[in-house]
Parts: structure tokens; C-alpha cells; sequence
């Protein structure tokens, strides 16, 4: 039997059986469920399972914490005794992005290897030498961006229920270079304006109208007249009203975000990256997808994921500080399996598995989080990509000239989350 398929049955076993699962899904790191009988739910049971890292309840969802790959692998084996749809509007948003990651992470090594190959104290003559290679890598590395609206389209036409094809059309026509060639209202139409808000607010219009004339036109000729008013409609309303809000709402987005960092300085970069654990925790950081999307299409960067990255980073400080103080052989083989994990910008492990359930190095990992995020909105780092990458990796993409600031915030985190754990303590669990 595969590895997985055991903990899958393990897992079932502890839910309480296939017949009690109800709905099932996946991030990066954790298996979200809700049964039907939380009662008949095993907790204890759960943790015993052999690669889960931690458990959490939040709302209605049993979330078992797999580690990065593993949550994927055992959603897809228990998944294969039922189907299961997706619900909540943050979980829908986050569904629309989670696919695009391994493109994402790509794309970010892709572009620190450019940047290490583009410095001549670091590459020597490289860059000169083999200009054509270079080419080709940065080619390799923006493909994702090139496409990226595409993508998003037919993302959320799949989680709003409508075609895939079309939603991918709508972003199409709203990135169509073809727009700056007509004008409307006596000015030129901006291909691409509003970037992935406006895709979500087009696509989500356009599952509306689909779903609706689908209702009402005869099945005979539903096939073929659906996708053309479909079309006609959306794509009409989406030119005049819904590129310009959208447009509107990325640019306060892009806009509130630069200002908020630049004159709130390091109280901000406190808040954010202090404040994005509990966040994580309720699943609202899901939502901050978009704005990091934004950013990078309004300004080839953002300042924001350096800042919410120290959250993760100081995971590792703190839990490094529990397993220095810890006698306990379980907890200590715990923080060792996921710390080299937490270096490479998974963080989740070790705040389900160790800081959470621990209580204080939490509240420890939060105020660790803060420093680090004071040091990185001092300096003004800002990333080349908009997620996927994150801890050590991200200084791999970090702006010339800025890879020492951030690194100098990622030592400072994790040696806060050292030092705030320490002097805090913990109570040691018993074997």
C-alpha cells in the first residue's frame, strides 16, 4: 500500500469514516475537512497519524496540517472515495491562486538565478558572454506573468461554477493589445487596466450571465446562441463599466499600500508582519493574494511580501528556542522534521505542530514577526514576484541592491523569535 494511501485511511478512520466526511479540500500544507458529525471525530486519533504535522479547528473545518506536497497527495487519496465542492468566499479566492504557485515558485527561482547572473561580482563576465542564454531564462521566467490574467480567468470561472474556456476568453479581450487601438469616450482603451480585479469582477459576471441564460433558452439552441450573447454581454459590460472600476479599485489598492508603508514606516511593517499569524489562523490571508497581484502588475514590485514573510521566518527562531528547552524526545523530533521546511518558507508546520499548540512561543513568534517587520519596512525591501517564495529563497528575488536589507530582517526575526520564546518560556509537555 502506498504511504499515502495508509494515511489516508488513518485519516478517514479518525474523521470518523468516509459516510461522515462532507467536504474536503487543500492548500500548500493542510487538509481541510468538515463531517457531518463532529462527534464522531477522533482528534487524538488524528494526531497519531503518522505525517500530520499539527490540528486546528477553525469555524466548521477540521484542519490537519501535512506539510508541504503531502497535503495535496493525501487530499487526492482520501478524496478518491467521494467528491467534495469547495465553499467560502476566501477559500474560493484562494482557490483561484493555490494552482498557479508551482508556476509562481518557477518563476521566482528563475529570476533570482537571473539576478545572480546579472551581477558581475558575483558571475564575473556571464552576462556578456551569453546573452542569448540569459535571454531565454528571462523569457522562461515572466511567461507566467505574460499569461498570468489567462490564468486567473480560468480559475475563477472553474470555482464560479461557469465555463473554463470563456473565462479565459473574457481575461483575453481585457488584455487584448488590440484595446489601445479604439477609443471610447473620446480615450483610448488601456489593454490590461485593472489587471486581476478586474478579471475576477468580469469573469464572475460573466458565470452570472452564462448560468442565467442557460435557465431560460431552449435546449436545442442553448449549444451554440449561450456562448455568443454570453460573450456579447460581457464583454460589452466589461469594456465600459467593469475594466474602468476594476481599474479604479486596483490602482486605491496599489496606491493604499505604497503610502501606508512609506508613511507609516516601521510602525506598519509592525502591524503587518506582527499581526499575519492570527491572520493564517483565521484564513483571511488568503484574501492578501490579490493585493500582492496588484503590486506587482502596477509596479513590477511589492513591499508587501518581504514584511508578511517575516511571520514565517520567526517560526523558525522560536521553534529552534523549543527544542533547545524542551525535554520531550516527541516535540524535539517534531521541531527537527520541520524546521529545514520552515527555512525554505514553509512555515505552517511549525506553527500548527510546535508554536500554536504551545501557546506562548506563539505570542512569542508573533512579536518576533513584528521586529522583523520593522527592520524590512526600514530599509525598504521589496520582492520581484508576488507569492509562492518565501523565507530564505525570497532573497533570491529580492530588488539590487536590497538582498542584504532583507536578509539582515530575516536574521533579525529569527533571532527575535529565539529570544522572545526564551525569555517567554513554555510548559513542557509530558511524554
Amino acid at each position: 500500500m502506498h504511504q499515502s494511501d495508509s494515511v489516508a485511511a488513518a485519516l478517514l478512520s479518525g474523521l470518523g469514516g468516509p459516510d461522515n466526511v462532507l467536504k474536503l479540500e487543500n492548500c500548500m500544507t493542510r487538509v481541510r475537512v468538515e463531517v457531518v458529525d463532529d462527534r464522531r471525530v477522533d482528534i487524538d486519533a488524528i494526531k497519531r497519524v503518522a505525517g500530520v504535522k499539527g490540528y486546528i479547528m477553525q469555524g466548521r473545518q477540521h484542519q490537519l496540517i501535512a506539510g508541504p506536497g503531502a497535503a495535496a497527495q493525501t487530499r487526492d487519496r482520501v478524496k478518491a472515495r467521494y467528491a467534495t465542492p469547495v465553499s467560502g468566499a476566501l477559500r474560493q479566492l484562494a482557490n483561484m491562486f493555490i494552482p498557479l504557485i508551482p508556476a509562481f515558485l518557477a518563476s521566482g527561482l528563475i529570476t533570482g538565478l537571473i539576478n545572480l547572473l546579472t551581477r558581475a561580482d558575483v558571475s564575473g563576465d556571464i552576462a556578456r558572454s551569453y546573452p542569448n542564454v540569459l535571454g531565454l531564462l528571462a523569457l522562461f521566467g515572466s511567461a507566467v506573468f505574460a499569461i498570468m490574467n489567462i490564468l486567473v480567468g480560468v480559475n475563477a470561472a472553474r470555482v464560479f461554477g461557469g465555463s473554463q474556456a470563456m473565462g479565459g476568453v473574457m481575461a483575453a479581450i481585457l488584455s487584448s493589445h488590440g484595446l489601445a487601438q479604439i477609443r471610447l469616450f473620446d480615450e483610448p482603451l488601456q489593454p490590461g487596466r485593472g489587471g486581476v480585479i478586474a478579471v475576477l469582477l468580469v469573469v464572475a459576471l460573466m458565470c452570472w450571465v452564462e448560468k442565467a441564460l442557460r435557465r431560460h433558452l431552449p435546449e436545442s439552441i442553448e449549444l451554440i446562441v449561450n456562448p455568443l450573447l454570453t460573450t456579447l454581454i460581457t464583454a460589452s459590460l466589461a469594456i465600459v463599466v467593469l475594466q474602468p472600476l476594476g481599474g479604479a479599485v486596483s490602482d486605491a489598492i496599489a496606491h493604499g499600500v505604497n503610502v501606508a508603508i512609506d508613511r507609516g514606516g516601521v510602525a506598519v511593517g509592525a502591524l503587518l508582519a506582527g499581526s499575519f499569524l492570527p491572520l493564517v489562523l483565521t484564513g483571511l490571508h488568503q484574501g492578501m493574494v490579490p493585493l500582492h497581484v496588484e503590486l506587482i502588475q502596477s509596479h513590477g514590485v511589492t513591499p508587501l511580501l518581504p514584511i508578511l514573510a517575516m511571520a514565517g521566518v520567526v517560526q523558525v527562531g522560536a521553534s529552534f528556542a523549543v527544542l533547545v528547552k524542551t525535554r520531550s524526545a516527541r516535540l524535539k523530533k517534531v521541531v527537527r522534521a520541520a524546521l529545514p521546511v520552515g527555512l525554505l518558507g514553509i512555515g505552517e508546520p511549525l506553527i500548527f505542530g510546535v508554536t500554536l499548540p504551545l501557546g506562548r512561543p506563539f505570542v512569542a513568534a508573533c512579536l518576533g514577526g513584528a521586529v522583523g517587520g520593522v527592520v524590512i519596512s526600514y530599509l525598504k525591501v521589496a520582492t520581484l514576484i508576488t507569492f509562492g517564495l518565501s523565507g530564505l529563497p525570497l532573497a533570491l528575488t529580492i530588488v539590487t541592491g536590497k538582498v542584504a536589507a532583507y536578509l539582515a530582517g530575516w536574521a533579525a526575526a529569527i533571532a527575535a523569535g529565539f529570544i522572545f520564546t526564551w525569555l517567554i518560556g513554555f510548559n513542557d509537555p509530558e511524554e
